[in-house]
């Protein structure tokens, strides 16, 4: 065998387009043994074509929300009770009425040496 230094440019080219070949006819057998039928224009095994993502329009995605929507809306419905309970509202007595109560619970508690209830 030749030493690759002693070859001029133009043989280290041709060498080089040989070694292509030999792996686009690799590539080529490769393709036909997985059965991806006659390997014409895949050059290289990265070359072959990868399925694209699917992608949802914006427009399909409000449908899809909209329509869990009304599912979402049709259970509550059947149960019932979907309007969410009010709130009670305390009188201002009350809450000055509660609030001496605690102040007191506190006072005892402190009294007491603790610094919780």
């Amino acid at each position: 065998m030749t030493n690759l230094t002693d070859l001029t440019t133009g043989q280290l080219h041709r060498i080089i387009a040989i070694k292509e070949q030999i792996e686009n006819l690799q590539a080529q057998i490769d393709s036909i043994a997985a059965g991806g039928g006659d390997g014409a224009g895949i050059s290289t095994p990265s070359a072959r074509r990868v399925p694209k993502k699917r992608r949802m329009s914006a427009a399909g995605r409000a449908r899809i929300a909209a329509g869990q929507k009304a599912r979402w809306a049709k259970v509550k419905a059947a149960k019932g009770g979907a309007a969410p309970k009010k709130r009670r509202k305390m009188s201002a007595a009350a809450k000055a009425k509660m609030a001496a109560a605690a102040r007191a619970r506190w006072a005892k508690a402190k009294a007491q040496g603790k610094n919780r209830l």
